[in-house]
Parts: structure tokens; sequence; C-alpha cells
């Protein structure tokens, strides 16, 4: 038994399809994608990571907007009706309210990247404002960062054009601003990859990303995978949960997910082909963190041909990706908000405001508060989090801890609770695919990925530092 919808539902597939992937689509691929690759090994990072879109990402794609259109509900709403409808209880609202927060973290340091990403609008318009080598464009990004003000500014602009939007409703606001921004987005997207492969090194880029170095591969390297997964996609996040319960009786789950899950995929690849040739063309390096969005990229941008139009139209693209993916983030807290009796506009200004607040904190731990949180709070108020500052923190729980673990929850609750005759009925999928689906949400995505966060946060020493806090660590 199905409950009737509190809200309203997409006007198109078109829609649906434009605001979800929009919602996938933002600065994980263009931000942290291209740093992560960098980072753990280059093609053997990719080949994980596609592994992981496969087999976990794609059938939690799934399992998400089952859940939503399930419930026909918030998040929460959603997850917990589901459980109770199958016979099982409302605890399983956990996973919303897993999701919700993670979301609400992420959507706080979310906009303050964001706002450096505006920043950088004006100055890619202005002649020669990266020229003079990575150390001036470097002490740029340097200036803006350390600079409480500035930071805040630009992350309060982002914040308010992000709350606009949602003020406005589904179809008035999110679904009208996916219909602009997504076809011009993906316009943009192929004209700046067709500038970096001309003016860069396009074999070595193609090297980089798809020869695999397993010898650089651990648990570390695996987890970043899925993390990154989870992160750019949104599973996890609550976000298509919460999209899936706008959704109507036609839409097609299976079909959705593929499209979701792939356009993503193909976008994190293009920004690795935006980004690399023009690093690798000047010997640069390709695993410096932000250091490779704000800097690296920046000088190598600038010793290209068309510089001005190449610079701004890739930081034009970054914002059109990042404000499609924080609206999806604040409309989480929006929909359950409305259930609990909110204006939609009340809302949006009391949620906004609470993120804005965090995002200031987020903003300052870049400058005023950059110390770790152990220097801030002492080492035994917050065991584990080591030299972490407030944005790596919040960071490393989000997208290493809660997506995680909500990806093993909704796989617990669609493998087990609901019944193979509900999901079959939500999904239509041919026998074999039904089979397969459910193995994995019962069986390998609990145990894979249930595995590699014990691992991984035991070997970040975060879980270790936590089981000792409460005793279950037997030492």
């Amino acid at each position: 038994m199905q409950v009737s919808s509190v809200h309203q539902h997409w006007s198109s597939r078109f829609a649906f399809i434009m605001a979800t992937v929009g919602a996938a689509v933002g600065l994980g691929n263009f931000w942290r994608f291209p740093y992560q690759a960098g980072e753990n090994g280059g093609g053997a990072f990719v080949i994980i990571y596609v592994g992981v879109i496969l087999v976990v990402a794609v059938p939690l794609v799934m399992s998400e907007l089952l859940i939503g259109r399930r419930g026909q509900r918030s998040a929460v709403g959603s997850a917990a009706d589901v459980g109770r409808q199958e016979g099982g209880s409302g605890v399983w609202g956990i996973i919303g309210w897993l999701g919700m927060l993670s979301s609400f973290v992420v959507v706080s340091y979310y906009s303050v990247i964001a706002g450096w990403v505006m920043a950088y609008i004006p100055k890619a318009i202005m002649p020669g404002a990266f020229d003079g080598g990575v150390d001036v464009v470097g002490g740029h990004f340097n200036s803006l960062i350390s600079s409480p003000l500035q930071s805040i500014g630009w992350h309060t602009l982002f914040l308010v054009i992000t709350c606009f939007i949602v003020i406005r409703g589904l179809h008035n606001g999110i679904e009208r601003a996916a219909t602009i921004l997504m076809p011009a987005f993906f316009v943009m997207l192929l004209f700046v990859v067709y500038l970096a492969s001309s003016n860069g090194d396009f074999s070595a880029t193609v090297d980089f990303l798809f020869k695999p170095r397993w010898a650089e591969v651990n648990v570390s390297v695996v987890m970043a995978a899925v993390s990154q997964a989870f992160f750019s996609i949104g599973v996890a996040t609550a976000i298509l949960i919460t999209y899936g319960a706008y959704l109507n009786r036609d839409a097609h789950l299976p079909r959705s997910s593929f499209v979701i899950s792939f356009a993503d995929t193909g976008v994190a690849l293009l920004a690795g082909f935006a980004v690399f040739p023009l690093v690798f063309a000047l010997n640069l390096p390709a695993d410096s963190g932000f250091d490779l969005l704000f800097k690296t990229l920046p000088h190598a941008i600038a010793a290209s041909s068309f510089a001005q139009l190449f610079g701004t139209t890739f930081f034009v693209l970054a914002f059109f990706a990042a404000l499609t993916s924080s609206i999806a983030l604040l409309e989480i807290i929006i929909s359950w908000a409305e259930e609990k009796g909110f204006t939609r506009v009340k809302a949006v200004i009391f949620f906004g405001g609470l993120v804005w607040i965090v995002g200031v904190f987020q903003a300052l731990s870049f400058n005023s508060m950059g110390s770790s949180m152990d220097a801030l709070f002492g080492p035994d108020v917050l065991p584990g989090v080591g030299s972490r500052n407030v944005f790596g923190f919040t960071d490393f729980v989000a997208t290493k801890v809660f997506m995680p673990l909500g990806g093993v929850l909704i796989a617990v609750l669609v493998g087990w609770v609901v019944s193979r005759e509900t999901a079959q009925s939500e999904l239509q999928l041919p026998i074999w695919a039904f089979k397969l689906w459910r193995f994995l949400v019962r069986f390998l995505i609990p145990i894979a990925v249930g595995g590699l966060l014990i691992l991984s946060t035991a070997q970040d020493g975060f879980g270790v530092d936590l089981l000792a806090m409460v005793g279950l660590n037997g030492g």
C-alpha cells in the first residue's frame, strides 16, 4: 500500500532527468574527481571507480528511487514509511536522517568552494589575470581563501542564488533552472574539452586516466573510489530518495538510474580531459588537490590559445555544475521541513540560514580557524581527527562515514525488508536482471561497502580512536 504524495511531481521525464543529472554532476566531477584520480594512481583509480559505479552505485540509485517513489514523502518520511509498509518499522527513517545530515554538511562547504569558483569568473574575464606562473596564480588563490571577508562574501552570494531558486519551488525553480542550465552545461563542457585537447597533451591524459598502476592501489584507494562515486552521483545523500518521491508511476526506474549514473561518469571522465591535457603539456603536478583547480589549471589555461574564452567558459561551467547540485542538497532539507509544517519560504530562509552559519565556519577553517580540530578542541574531545581542520573533518565524516554507512543501510532495507514482489513491481526488470540486482543489494554491497568502511576508518585512525574512546578495542 502506498501513501499519497504530499509534494508536487515532475512535469516531465526530461525535467526529472535534467534535474537529477544536474544534482549528480557537480564539483565532485570538476574539483574532486581530477584530484582524486591524481592522488590515487590515475588509471587504476578510474577502473575501480567505474567498477564501483556499475556494481554499487547503479543498484543503489535504483534502490533510492524505489524508496522515494514508493514512499512519496521526504527522504526521512519515505524510508520510514517503506519500512512500515513492508512489515518493518519506522526506524528505517535513519537512512533519511543520515542522508539529510550528509547533505547539510556537504552543502555548507560546497557553497564555500563554489564561491571560490564564482570569484574566478571575473578573474578569468580580465586579460592576463592568470599570467605570471603558478606562484603568481597561487598567490591570487591564497589571498582569496585567507581573507575571511572575501571567502564568506562569495559563499554568501552563492548560497543566496541557491536559496532564490529553491524558494521558487519544484516547477518554477528547480525544473526551470535544470532545464536551462544542464543543456548549456553539456555544450560548454564539450567546447572546453575541445580547447584543452587541442592545446594540451591528449595522449598523456589518455595514458594517465586509462593505464592502471596497480602497485599504487590499497584499501584507501578503493575506499576513495567508493566515496567519490557516492559523492559524485549523490548516493546516500538522500537526493535520489527526495527526487524519486516527485516521480510519477510511469517513470522506468532502472532506465533512469543508468542515464543518471552514466551521464555523471561521462562528465567526470570528460572533466579529466578538460583539466589534464593542459596540466601535462606544461609538466605540472596532477595530484595537487585544491591547487589543481585553482592554481595549476588557471596557469595552464593562461598559456593556451583563447585563454580568456577558455578560462571564463571553464569556471562558468563549474559554477553551473555546483549550482544544480547545491539546489538538490538544499531541497532535501526543505522537502522534510514542508512535511513538518514549514512554508517553503520560511523553510528556505531558516535552513538556508543554518547552512550559511556552518559555511562561515567552513570558510574560516582556511584562514583564522585554520588550526587542526585537535588544536582547537584538544585531542581528547574529538578523537581521531588528527590534523584535520573543520572542512577536512566534516568532509571525511560525510563522505567516508555517513555516505557509505547510508549506502549499506539502503541496501539492507531494499534487499531484506522490502519484499521481492514490491521491488519487482517498482523496478519492472527482466527476471535475470532483477535477480542480479537483488543479489548485489542483499549480499555484495552490504559486505563490500561495510567491510571497506571499517577497514578505511581503522586505517585512517579515526575508527580505531573512536573504538578506544568507547572501550571496544580491547586495549
